[in-house]
């Protein structure tokens, strides 16, 4: 197959992309030849396909709320050519079995890649490790128990040595069970205004610490997911400049929002963790900004609607982020002046890849084709209702954002038009 995309920009250049098989032949003006597709782009901005290294496709076992089929096509509705699937599933992805489940049913689905993330321990219990070896022969790219944090110490310390033998990334959840109490929402004035129990700031970054120390320790690296706090941010950065191997992750959801959202008592605005003060926001676009933080990952966690409309203690935590994700980080990031365009796609395409060791992430000629096509200059309010996933719990239903996807090409193939 050959597929030639017309007129758009690639930078600053407008140009035309050649496409042969699943690979860039060419980009450059006026190219001449027999393509088996063409997409005129009239102007629409080609970017390298993003890539999500924390998604919850919720297959095998929640299906009612995300199964792989919906997941992604929400995927390449927003952009992403690869999403990286966490082990909370039931039963838990912790064995080769399920890992080669999902593999063979994102192969039947043919829309985004989908990688697994095995489970850290045997049913995210934090007991026993789970087999990462055979894991990894069956397809697994990464190790997470997120949505449980390792609770022990040495626990995590032999997770780390594990992973160090197989090459493996470690993702790991940073949260102090033992502070939560009960917590809802971000400790502090507006969970006092809501009436509603708080999660100390502290409760993650004692992990994000206890996760630096052991991985500084070993001279091994580790990656911290869904980075939300201040001094988060500021733990990671000292890390980095003494050489410790850490990465870490934060969410759109944390770039655009604050705390102040659970004031209306929508239970679409209920994550972990919590979305934290305008303090924490400004440290996390600083972050992002420094380099500190290296990735924009989704967390997109779908739920079914009566997962959510319950009494804001009983809902279940999470918000769908696939289809919002790169307008609400174009908006808060780029368009405000806080970041590049090049720099949003090295936090959302480069350096995912190169985190997970992924042939992606670029539009050189010889590269693999994953390509999205973004009207950047578009403006519209998100609508839930129009979200390709089941999960239409999102906080940032009807907010005005620029930057809409309107084409997505995973390896040469046109997976997704708007």
């Amino acid at each position: 197959m050959s597929l030639l995309i017309k007129n758009c920009f690639v930078g600053k250049d407008k140009c035309d992309i050649a496409i042969e098989g699943n690979r860039i032949a060419q980009v450059g003006k006026n190219i001449k030849g027999n393509f088996d597709e063409i997409i005129e782009a009239d102007g629409l901005t080609a970017l390298p396909a993003f890539i999500d290294m924390h998604t919850h496709l919720r297959e095998p076992g929640f299906e009612y709320k995300e199964d792989i089929a919906s997941g992604s096509a929400a995927a390449v509705a927003g952009g992403f050519s690869t999403v990286c699937c966490m082990p909370n599933t039931k039963p838990v992805t912790d064995n080769r079995y399920i890992v080669k489940y999902i593999v063979d049913r994102a192969k039947e689905v043919d829309l985004a890649k989908v990688y697994p993330i095995g489970a850290i321990t045997v049913g995210l219990k934090g007991e026993t490790m789970a087999e990462m070896g055979s894991m990894k022969e069956a397809g697994a790219i990464a190790m997470s128990d997120d949505g449980q944090p390792v609770t022990t110490a040495q626990m995590m310390r032999l997770a780390l040595e594990y992973a160090k033998d197989y090459d493996l990334l470690l993702c790991s959840h940073c949260e102090e069970k033992s502070l939560i109490n009960d917590g809802v929402v971000n400790e502090g004035e507006n969970a006092t205004k809501a009436g509603l129990k708080g999660i100390p700031s502290c409760a993650e970054d004692i992990m994000i610490a206890r996760e630096i120390i052991l991985a500084e320790m070993l001279d091994t690296k580790v990656h911290i997911c869904h980075v939300s706090t201040a001094s988060g941010v500021q733990l990671i950065r000292e890390a980095k400049a003494r050489g410790v191997k850490v990465s870490c992750e934060t969410c759109p959801h944390y770039i655009a929002g604050t705390d102040e959202l659970i004031l209306d008592y929508n239970t679409n605005s209920k994550v972990n963790p919590p979305m934290r003060t305008e303090k924490d926001r400004q440290a996390i676009l600083a972050g992002l900004a420094d380099g500190t933080i290296d990735v924009i990952a989704t967390d997109h966690a779908p739920h079914h609607y009566e997962d959510k409309n319950v009494d804001f203690s009983a809902a279940a935590n999470g918000i769908s982020g696939l289809e919002s994700a790169f307008a609400l980080s174009y908006t808060y990031l780029v368009d405000s002046g806080v970041i590049t365009l090049d720099k949003l796609m090295g936090l959302m395409s480069q350096k995912p890849a190169k985190l997970l060791g992924l042939e992606s992430g670029s539009l050189q000629v010889g590269g693999l084709a994953d390509i999205a096509l973004v009207d950047l200059d578009k403006k519209y309010k998100i609508d839930a209702k129009t979200f390709k996933s089941k999960g239409k719990n999102t906080p940032f239903d009807g907010w005005e954002v620029k930057g809409k996807v309107q084409a997505t090409v995973v390896e040469g193939k046109i997976k997704y038009k708007a």
